[in-house]
């Protein structure tokens, strides 16, 4: 038996609670046993409920506009093509393993989204899937990446250390499964030998395996799915990985002894994708976006020519929608007088409020404004935040064509789209929960509880609050 972790976090993307705390919790025997001794619930996200930047606004207790991160991708200024990936340079709160560190924990983080360019901690880190290849600097210290390939080798022999599941987004499903389970084995195994060789004080991981076995099966095992495949090869694939995922979480935690406090979490939950909307093609026929020639099949917005004197609004498509205003003096060509802004913003919001599905009846989308939204709004935010069909539906950014709603998506074929609920499972021993289900916890609550459980001092002005666990 080694000495224990005080603190472990498995974070499992995009882990759905009604699959672990219902249908499947009878199949996930370690899971089922935390939740039993500890206390569990839904875990509500951040708004916009993705990978990116959901694991930051958790780790360091700060939302969205308060990180100036609004999605995997952001606006880099006020000009119409020039986006960036949101990597660690932008995150400058200190995160949990910061402020643990600082306080004389030694730490170990394996693949926590947005820890890519590596930072210096107190111990050791390896980044995430926003890494290009292992060809860079991905760990800290860089020498240490010699030790994990050495780790590797003996559960995935000849693989290098996977930074993510390659082109998920495909029609090789047999393939995928492979490197689903190849990247699953390679973190437990790092984690394992980290506890069992460099005996961190907080040890956090986080698997990709789960969001990506959602996006690349769901209408394999979802009779609801609109594109669901009857006696599907694949029909029991999620399940499988759930129920793999589990021994592998009881095999990490039998290296601990039971006073090491574990946290499973997600960032946010999982639903069946029913289609895209088109949101550019919509702004175009709202009279939004005017196009100097419109191509007669579906392209990206950056292929065609905008005629920006005349659009007042274009969109970016994704698992939700953004929304960017043409206004005078802030965009090179802006049109919308500063004064007709919130009018203009207002408007919209309405008319995409209102918008109807394809059967006529309303679609059921939510439209956020980030000024209303985030304690602050630095970088470049969108005008408008919106959830097509509260999530049921994602925003595709092609324009030309037909329709408005489409069942191809413009990244590659998905079958799932986010929920805003995620989950979590905390168990103590020094405060059994018996378990007991809370619920209204928010994601911003994290880092506050886990900090006032192990006496540190919880920063100022956090959004979240110390929960009693």
């Amino acid at each position: 038996m080694t000495v224990a972790p005080r603190l472990i976090i498995i974070g499992l993307d995009s882990a759905e609670p009604s699959l672990v705390f219902g249908r499947w919790r009878a199949d996930l025997p370690t899971l089922n046993r935390l939740m039993a001794e500890g206390v569990y619930g839904e875990l509500e996200s951040c708004i916009p409920a993705i990978t990116v930047p959901a694991w930051s606004c958790m780790m360091s207790g700060r939302d969205p506009g308060e990180l100036g991160v609004y999605g995997f991708r952001n606006r880099l200024d006020r000009s119409y093509s020039r986006m960036i990936v949101a990597d660690s340079r932008a995150i400058r709160f200190p995160r949990l393993w910061d402020i643990l560190g600082e306080t004389g924990w030694r730490v170990a983080v394996i693949g926590v989204p947005g820890t890519y360019p590596p930072s210096a901690v107190n111990g050791v880190l390896i980044s995430c899937f926003l890494a290009p290849s292992t060809d860079v600097t991905y760990t800290f210290p860089p020498t240490f990446a010699e030790r994990v390939d050495t780790w590797i080798a003996k559960v995935t022999p000849g693989r290098s250390y996977l930074l993510d599941v390659p082109n998920f987004r495909s029609d090789d499903k047999e393939r995928i499964v492979r490197d689903i389970y190849a990247i699953c084995d390679q973190r437990f195994a790092v984690a394992t030998a980290l506890i069992e060789e460099e005996r961190p004080d907080f040890l956090m991981l986080v698997d990709m395996g789960v969001d990506r076995i959602h996006h690349a099966f769901w209408k394999h095992m979802d009779p609801q799915h609109p594109l669901f495949v009857p006696d599907s090869p694949f029909a029991e694939t999620i399940h499988a990985y759930y129920r793999y995922v589990d021994a592998q979480i009881a095999n990490l935690l039998s290296r601990c002894d039971y006073q090491t406090a574990v946290l499973v979490v997600s960032d946010h939950g999982a639903r069946p994708l029913l289609g895209g909307v088109r949101i550019n093609q919509w702004l175009s026929a709202q009279g939004e976006l005017t196009l100097r020639t419109t191509p007669d099949e579906p392209a990206n917005l950056d292929q065609v020519e905008v005629d920006w004197s005349r659009t007042r609004a274009w969109g970016a498509g994704g698992y939700y929608g953004r929304i960017f205003l043409n206004v005078r003096g802030r965009e090179p060509q802006g049109i919308i007088p500063p004064m007709e802004y919130e009018r203009v913003r207002a408007d919209l919001a309405a008319r995409l409020e209102a918008m109807p599905g394809p059967d006529g009846h309303l679609l059921g989308n939510r439209v956020f404004i980030p000024q209303h939204l985030y304690r602050a709004v630095r970088g470049v935010a969108p005008d408008l935040i919106v959830y097509f069909g509260n999530l049921a539906w994602r925003a595709v950014g092609t324009v030309g064509g037909n329709g408005i709603f489409t069942q191809e998506n413009d990244t590659g074929p998905d079958d799932a789209n986010h929920a805003q609920h995620g989950l979590f499972i905390w168990r103590d021993p020094k405060r059994p929960g018996g378990g007991r289900r809370l619920d209204n916890v928010q994601i911003y609550d994290i880092l506050p509880t886990l900090l006032r459980r192990f006496n540190i001092a919880i920063p100022e002005g956090l959004r979240g609050t110390a929960l009693e666990l």
